[in-house]
């Protein structure tokens, strides 16, 4: 970091001397705490020598690349290399693209990447880092591999981060209050009729300082700062009462299920958790699913085995989320212990004119069936779409077809009747 800094201070005087530009970037790793926690530092260590290994061959900035901290990388732009930019940037990206190689697996770790030029940004060390990690943090908000410059009209979205930070920290000291859980019906198709079998249950912030806080500004920026386990703790309790009241109203089969994040399930004490919960609230662990994401799960295959292997001798049901968005194959759901398929909504939108889409719900129900796991298929909106789905070996759908995630109360009315 020093050498980053005195290097960078060099340059911005000759580039204001000489008329000339440079541009500083900050290169983040993503959720590269999952390798470290997954694999053990050691391989967390021998990626980042990898990572450093890869970018000091991109032509142009040979010379000038600098690890700043844990995860953290910098490369300084400057001379006739600054004609490039915009090839260095996507060299950089393309390292990113392919999978590392560690513990006899390939692993996929991506990067974010935030940039500031200089003189223009700024014409110190202080400004020109503030600015490229503002455009860092955009650049994490709009997914993984990204790389953003800086834009001031950007930069009055950091107060508003950091006002969500702020007021996020008091709502979870708070005991949580401020999130509400919200509820998606899940429907069973049956050869007479589609009935409710149960309702995922999703999260919602309603701050009493902010408003109505829409999940993606939220959520992500709750796992960034590790506060998604109370949340997601609380979300888990609140929704596993609620099923168990649903049950005892004479529902007995109603099923809940509540989204996982990484985070959450590589706490060490996160099976006991789960396990103090359903004792707690004395429902029958059938009647809750636990949903994990694809790319989670492949990213270490024999750690989410385990874990996912330990929830499912509690009793409870596991289902993998947005299938078919990930990078894995169709044979990592042989070898997972799970119970329920959930293809992302993204197959489902042109359904009855896509026939790739048709043709993939086809193959992954068909493949289903023969592995013993359901079909769920998300993002049903229209009857034609439902009607395409019947045909095939899928046993429940939702989307707004069936109805938005609602407030529990407006969920109760509308399917315990």
């Amino acid at each position: 970091r020093m050498r980053c800094e005195q290097d960078l201070n060099q340059y911005i005087k000759d580039a204001e001397e000489n008329g000339s530009e440079g541009a500083f970037m900050m290169i983040d790793m993503d959720d590269f705490q999952n390798i470290n926690e997954g694999l053990g530092h050691h391989y967390g260590d021998m990626l980042l020598k990898s990572i450093a290994h890869n970018l000091v061959r991109v032509s142009g900035i040979e010379n000038n690349c600098y690890r700043i901290s844990g995860d953290e990388f910098a490369v300084i732009v400057h001379g006739e290399a600054y004609k490039e930019l915009s090839r260095i940037c996507k060299d950089l990206r393309e390292i990113f693209n392919r999978p590392w190689f560690l513990k006899d697996e390939d692993y996929y770790c991506t990067m974010s990447m935030g940039v500031a030029c200089f003189p223009t940004d700024g014409n110190n060390i202080d400004e020109l880092t503030r600015k490229a990690n503002i455009a860092l943090s955009t650049a994490k908000k709009k997914g993984k591999n990204c790389a953003e410059f800086y834009n001031e009209k950007v930069e009055d979205t950091s107060f508003y981060r950091l006002d969500l930070e702020q007021n996020m920290r008091r709502a979870t000291l708070n005991s949580c209050n401020e999130f509400e859980v919200y509820y998606q019906p899940i429907i069973e198709i049956g050869p007479e009729k589609n009935v409710c079998c149960g309702a995922e249950a999703l999260v919602r912030w309603n701050s009493t300082e902010l408003g109505f806080i829409p999940p993606n500004d939220f959520i992500p920026l709750a796992e960034y700062l590790g506060l998604i386990n109370p949340i997601g703790e609380h979300v888990l309790y609140e929704a596993v009462k609620r099923c168990k009241y649903w049950n005892d109203c004479g529902y007995p089969n109603y099923k809940v299920n509540v989204n996982i994040s990484v985070i959450q399930l590589l706490q060490p004490d996160f099976v006991a958790k789960v396990k103090k919960i359903l004792d707690r609230t004395h429902i029958q662990p059938k009647n809750v699913t636990l949903e994990v994401t694809e790319s989670l799960a492949i990213n270490d295959m024999n750690r989410m085995k385990a874990v996912l292997g330990k929830l499912k001798a509690l009793g409870v049901g596991v289902a993998l989320d947005d299938f078919g968005t990930g990078y894995s194959s169709l044979n990592h759901i042989r070898q997972m212990p799970i119970d329920v398929i959930k293809i992302d909504r993204c197959f489902v939108e042109n359904l009855s004119e896509d026939e790739f889409a048709e043709a993939f719900v086809k193959m992954v129900s068909e493949l289903a069936k023969t592995i013993g796991v359901a079909v769920c298929v998300e993002g049903v909106e229209e009857r034609k779409q439902l009607e395409v789905l019947s045909h095939m070996n899928v046993k429940m759908v939702q989307g707004y077809y069936y109805g938005k995630p609602m407030p529990v109360k407006e969920f109760e009315l509308a399917y315990l009747k």
